[in-house]
């Protein structure tokens, strides 16, 4: 990743996501603890998650508006607009003001999916193709650092100072965003091509991920996968209670260890994406969350520990090697619209699985579900495994025009009189 980040123009666009993504890191699970805190409900402080992830529906739409407009001024206008919507947060005081917290929750969900799909645009519009993983897995090993220590700071924050300090923290992250954005220099044609207002070319990004073979491929057993890789959620807290005989709050030890490995594997995966593709890349890290479900199958405390390094080091992998890829196969105007659809064809199955492993861990045996999770993801990664020879795009060659031969030297012919040649004529010596 040293080679993307001696680039300034990247070094500042870096810059600015650190600010946005610290101020996500602490502000998503406080806002759950202070519903939680407001109304001793639980099913309440979960429905903010609720909240942010049900505007996912609306992502292809968010990527039609998104490439409408040019990147870079899209992106900050999109942070200043994110900031302004964290600031109603200040108002609430009791129980009767909830409702305001999903609001914000529904709100900062679209704008995170157009922040996502303006930056996809915006890292193709600045970097060549050959430093998009890396691009991408600077991006990746900042999140799950931050993912360590983030939700920690976030709830103990609010724990000292209250609500208010979490929308502060929260609005400046953001502001901070789209400064060091506005010192970035893009070159960006001056107008996209206009988007036709017509449902054609709202969903042309699904179209292109449903046509263009390797996307249709990867997508296919990545959404696959999505359908299980939610059981894990539901799964882990019974694995904890009934497997290892500890008490509820240990998963978060565990949540911990996964944050290890993702950072890992945040920094492993431009190797793997060089080495094997992206869409190896993928595999990969579908093949190692299955691996790791298989081996929670049977309860161990130091069998956990390796299998949530393998969890999490398999998460980082599969969003690199998914993202680059869309990233490389999408031409620019109509890489947002892509990249929401994206979006929406993954996180839509997982919430789905989310669910669903929730009602079957209360009927059937947690440590038959983890094997069957082990086995769909592995099924899943051979399928993806062997998709890669869809992914080698033949470089298009110019068709070679010989060039036409010089005349020898020698007497020039006559110029054409009436559609005819007059023969030349030679000095007589």
């Amino acid at each position: 990743m040293h080679t993307v980040l001696r680039r300034p123009d990247f070094r500042l666009l870096f810059g600015a996501l650190l600010a946005s993504m610290t101020a996500e890191s602490i502000l998503l699970l406080a806002l759950a603890i202070w519903v939680k805190d407001l109304t001793g409900s639980d099913r309440m402080a979960a429905a903010v998650i609720f909240a942010v992830v049900a505007p996912r529906v609306l992502a292809p739409l968010v990527g039609w508006v998104v490439d409408r407009y040019r990147r870079r001024p899209f992106f900050l206008t999109a942070n200043l607009v994110t900031a302004t919507l964290l600031t109603p947060l200040l108002t609430v005081r009791d129980a009767g003001d909830v409702w305001i917290v999903y609001l914000v929750g529904a709100l900062y969900g679209l704008s995170s999916i157009a922040l996502g799909a303006a930056l996809s645009g915006l890292l193709r519009t600045l970097l060549p193709l050959g430093l998009l993983a890396e691009a991408n897995a600077a991006l990746q090993t900042v999140r799950q650092s931050l993912r360590l220590g983030g939700p920690l700071v976030g709830a103990a924050l609010y724990a000292v100072a209250g609500g208010w300090a979490l929308t502060v923290v929260g609005v400046t992250g953001f502001v901070t965003a789209a400064a060091v954005v506005g010192l970035l220099r893009v070159a960006e044609p001056t107008r996209p091509r206009r988007l036709a207002r017509s449902l054609t070319e709202l969903g042309a990004g699904l179209r292109h991920l449903g046509t263009e073979p390797t996307l249709r491929r990867a997508l296919l057993g990545y959404g696959v996968a999505s359908l299980v890789i939610g059981f894990s959620e539901a799964l882990l807290f019974a694995y904890v209670e009934r497997g290892l005989g500890r008490p509820p709050a240990f998963v978060g030890v565990l949540f911990s260890v996964q944050g290890v490995g993702g950072l890992v594997g945040a920094l492993l995966s431009p190797a793997v994406v060089r080495r094997f593709g992206e869409v190896g890349a993928l595999a990969a890290g579908v093949a190692l969350f299955g691996t790791a479900a298989l081996t929670l199958a049977y309860p161990d405390l130091w069998l956990a520990v390796a299998a949530l390094l393998l969890a999490g080091a398999s998460l980082p992998l599969s969003w690199v090697g998914l993202h680059t890829l869309v990233q490389r196969r999408t031409e620019p105007g109509l890489l947002g619209r892509t990249t929401a659809a994206t979006e929406a064809l993954v996180s839509g199955p997982q919430a789905i699985s989310i669910g669903t492993g929730a009602v079957l861990v209360a009927v059937f045996d947690y440590r038959l579900l983890f094997a069957l999770v082990g086995v769909v993801m592995l099924a899943a990664g051979a399928y993806l495994w062997r998709a890669r020879r869809f992914a080698t795009v033949p470089v298009p060659v110019r068709p070679v025009v010989p060039s036409p031969r010089r005349p020898r030297p020698g007497p020039r012919p006559a110029p054409r009189v009436d559609g005819g040649v007059v023969a030349s004529t030679r000095r007589d010596g």
